[in-house]
């Protein structure tokens, strides 16, 4: 089953009240992140990228508890039983979903290191990455919108420190260019 399909069986279109509130939240945080930026407090580029984790956050909550049809209460609190039934049974398919988590909070990986000053990015990536699938997968239990299981929140954690990592390595590596430049106009 491909992406779109997966995507379109467990998802219904947003309700009206749904996209206000989408909407709403969103106008929050620029009104928050104008009056950060305004006391200087943050620069524009953190504003920036504060508000696009803020719609991205929306959105991942959005299609993976908001919009999905209620069901029963399911939960696998085996870990790594995806992978032992990708090795064993050779489930591709599900190999397929456990990368596609791993990519989920990937650019919320990204966004991070440019919102947020830290010395250890992937660290933090990898914490807070943690935390928001955290509170995707209580929420699934909760509103029984999909399976709770501890997977998802590892391969969800690695995506986030993998943006993270390849943000700080284009970093790096955009710095070193600078100085080689400067250095052959000396």
């Amino acid at each position: 089953m491909g992406i779109l399909q997966i995507f379109m069986q467990h998802h219904r279109s947003w309700t009206e009240r749904e996209i206000f509130c989408f909407f709403a939240v969103l106008a929050v945080g620029l009104l928050v992140s104008a009056w950060l930026t305004r006391r200087g407090r943050i620069c524009v580029s953190q504003a920036v990228a504060g508000l696009l984790l803020l719609a991205f956050l929306g959105l991942v909550f959005a299609s993976t508890v908001f919009t999905r049809m209620p069901s029963q209460r399911r939960y696998e609190l085996v870990l790594f039983w995806s992978w032992r039934e990708v090795i064993i049974h050779r489930d591709w398919g599900l190999l397929e979903q456990n990368l596609l988590n791993c990519f989920l909070l990937f650019p919320m990986g990204l966004l991070l290191p440019i919102m947020m000053k830290s010395r250890s990015p992937m660290i933090m990536g990898f914490l807070m990455g943690l935390l928001v699938s955290v509170s995707i997968e209580i929420c699934q239990l909760v509103f029984c919108r999909g399976l709770f299981e501890w997977d998802d929140m590892i391969h969800n954690a690695l995506g986030s420190m993998l943006g993270c990592m390849v943000l700080d390595r284009a970093a790096a590596w955009t710095k070193r260019i600078r100085r080689s430049k400067s250095a052959e106009i000396q």
